[in-house]
């Protein structure tokens, strides 16, 4: 169990791969223009390289819950991981309803619904295990993630996904170094 500690920062950076090689398959994608989901829409070249990156990093999202899970002694943290693995599921099914299918819109939105979830979760957690550090830092993820996506006039999709993205990362980050 041990080395899925980790597993969480494979997802990371097998995400930012998918949308690396995705963006580079697709010369006409703007992300000041468009959504990432895009790169995995009927306009894409190669759309199953995003999507099927989707459902690989969802799965391994998912996997990394399953460890924090095991590595979990309060309920607090063991509700985080559940969340997470909810939003892996979501994260996959993102893949699996790309852009232009009628799910995608409810994937994509409940796939950040649930991070945050995971986000109020893990900052109960840390402050009621009295680990500031971590448990502030999560609280001010928690707080700045929403604000900044509804303050900030975004000029498109993919940079507010793209920010969302990043506080998931910096997250994920925060629970690998704790856990």
């Amino acid at each position: 169990m041990r080395i899925l500690r980790f597993s969480g920062l494979v997802a990371v950076v097998l995400a930012w791969v998918v949308i690396y090689v995705s963006t580079y398959r697709n010369p006409w994608f703007d992300v000041f223009r468009h959504a990432l989901s895009d790169l995995g829409g009927p306009r894409a070249a190669d759309p199953w390289i995003y999507n099927v990156g989707l459902v690989a990093t969802g799965v391994v999202t998912s996997t990394y819950s399953l460890y924090l899970a095991a590595a979990s002694r309060e309920k607090a943290s063991i509700y985080a991981s559940a969340f997470i693995f909810i939003a892996g599921v979501f994260l996959s099914l993102i893949g699996i309803f790309p852009s232009g299918t009628r799910p995608h819109t409810f994937v994509s939105t409940w796939f950040f619904v649930q991070m945050w979830m995971a986000l109020v979760a893990s900052a109960v957690d840390f402050l009621l295990r009295k680990k500031l550090i971590p448990g502030l830092t999560t609280l001010a993820l928690l707080i700045t993630g929403p604000l900044g996506a509804v303050l900030i006039d975004w000029p498109s999709v993919a940079l507010l996904e793209i920010y969302g993205v990043v506080i998931i990362d910096i997250y994920v980050i925060i629970l690998t170094l704790n856990y």
